[in-house]
């Protein structure tokens, strides 16, 4: 019994028969909606009335009539097409995927948004002067203790590939004596050009030379530039800070070989700040002078890398977070939805096992 028919308004010849709204349908083709959800009676297009309003009466007194639905051309486009909560069937598996999914959507979730709030330091390297209105000069700071060199004897030379050769600079530098006054503690700031050369402790400028003058010695701090503390940026700033070399020969000259790469910081407002790292080697040996006399001294040789490094504060921007966001709930739910689709079906195939009906 093919009653379809009678819901289209054609018979099965193809002959077109008009119902109208409130025409009743024969009664051979009857649906006994009595007997379905209402849910159900909806999606057939197909409601009851009491036998009172017109309309041929199927069983139990329940007539039948056929309701016309508007066009809705817009619902057309509808991809996300809703299935009746009456015909989905929740399982026990079913329920621990979901939780165990939105814990994981949850975890995710707030480690992007960490990601997000917090700034990220992105680095990189170009070939430039980044700072060119410094006039060509590089500031130096120097901290350096002599246990067993006396203060009137230590003293600071700086010379270059640009002539310059200055003996006992003394501008902004200080001498703290040690030891009750053995011992030498120099601080420095000065500046050098942007050229090979280097700048030496020494006992050069003092007006009688010692005989043995001991150049045993710990590097408290040697840096260029601006002073550059981030937390997340971890360079060779001050690479020479700690070297001890109270062991080595007192007679000794120690040798830093230093090579400076300029380093730029820019931070998330724009503003820019310029320092130095550097990487050292170093050895010692023992120096005479043309005389046959042993004068030791603490070189600082240095040379300018032509490559820069930059470190740029930046947060994640907003886009990027959404995506990921988005990224983060389809593909888990995908996924969980694959895996509970797998084992809904196996534990369905084994239950037909179980009962013999699986060929």
């Amino acid at each position: 019994m093919d009653w379809m028919d009678g819901l289209d308004g054609r018979s099965r010849s193809g002959q077109a028969r008009d119902v109208g709204n409130w025409e009743a349908l024969p009664s051979e083709r009857v649906l006994f909606c009595n007997a379905v959800v209402q849910s159900e009676k909806e999606a057939c297009g197909v409601s009851s009335s009491p036998g009172r309003t017109g309309g041929a009466a199927g069983p139990r007194g329940l007539r039948l009539r056929v309701l016309r639905r508007p066009p809705q051309p817009v619902s057309g486009f509808d991809i996300y097409r809703k299935v009746p909560k009456d015909l989905t069937q929740p399982t026990y598996t079913g329920a621990i995927i979901s939780v165990c999914c939105c814990l994981f959507i949850l975890f995710l979730f707030l480690s992007e948004l960490t990601g997000f709030i917090a700034t990220e330091i992105v680095n990189e390297l170009y070939v430039d002067d980044p700072d060119k209105d410094s006039g060509g000069k590089i500031e130096v700071n120097l901290n350096i203790s002599l246990p067993n060199l006396h203060c009137e004897l230590v003293g600071l030379d700086i010379q270059d590939e640009m002539g310059r050769h200055e003996v006992g600079h003394i501008d902004n530098s200080m001498k703290i004596p040690l030891n009750n006054g053995d011992g030498c503690r120099f601080e420095g700031h000065f500046s050098i050009n942007k050229v090979p050369g280097n700048f030496h402790v020494s006992t050069h400028s003092a007006t009688a030379q010692p005989q043995n003058p001991d150049m045993t010695h710990i590097i408290h701090k040697l840096s260029f530039g601006d002073k550059l503390q981030v937390h997340n940026v971890h360079g060779a700033f001050n690479a020479l800070e700690g070297a001890d070399k109270l062991s080595s020969n007192p007679l000794a000259s120690h040798d830093y070989i230093l090579k400076i790469v300029p380093t730029v910081y820019e931070d998330m407002s724009g503003k820019q700040r310029y320092s130095y790292q550097y990487t050292v080697a170093n050895k010692e040996y023992v120096a005479y002078s043309h005389t046959g006399r042993i004068i030791p001294a603490i070189w600082f040789r240095y040379d300018l890398s032509p490559i820069t490094v930059k470190y740029t504060e930046r947060r994640q921007p907003l886009y990027r977070f959404i995506t990921s966001i988005c990224a983060i709930i389809g593909g888990t739910f995908t996924v969980a939805g694959i895996l509970d689709s797998c084992i809904f079906t196996a534990s369905e195939a084994w239950k037909k096992i179980q009962l013999g009906k699986m060929q």
